[in-house]
């Protein structure tokens, strides 16, 4: 089995807390960490090939603001805590990227926070940690 587990990292309370446990995890099984920042995107709209290239910088300049300011962090914490971790920055749908890093990395398991979304939100569009919970091919930690 391997000694892999994802960590969803978004900057909130809630994926902070995920990070605590995975990181208390990693260190009592000698575990390494992936920690993965989903931006959103949808690759299903039109454009011009001007509003195109407009689209692919800003793309990228999220990418680095991603890890710079979320995951650049946090993984600095963990170095301190001599926890062996690295950092993946994603643009797609939050699950189905999830998913798509935990089978690239050959993670054992995924943790993610439980955030406090609207209850009508999460009832129209459902949550995240609800979406990955039915996706995952791994063990899923939602961690309150």
């Amino acid at each position: 089995m391997s000694s892999t587990f994802l960590v969803a990292v978004d900057g909130s309370e809630g994926g902070a807390r995920a990070v605590a446990c995975a990181a208390s995890r990693a260190k009592a099984e000698g575990a390494k960490l992936v920690l993965a920042h989903i931006i959103q995107w949808s690759p299903y709209s039109f454009h011009t090939p001007e509003e195109l290239a407009e689209r692919h910088k800003r793309r990228e300049e999220e990418i680095e603001r991603a890890q710079s300011t979320v995951l650049d962090p946090v993984k600095r914490s963990l170095d301190g805590q001599g926890l062996q971790a690295e950092t993946v920055v994603r643009h797609g749908h939050t699950a189905e990227s999830l998913v798509a890093v935990a089978e690239e990395k050959d993670v054992a398991q995924i943790f993610i926070g439980r955030l406090g979304e609207a209850r009508m939100k999460t009832l129209l569009f459902g949550s995240v940690a609800a979406a990955l919970v039915q996706t995952s091919p791994v063990p899923v930690t939602v961690v309150p």
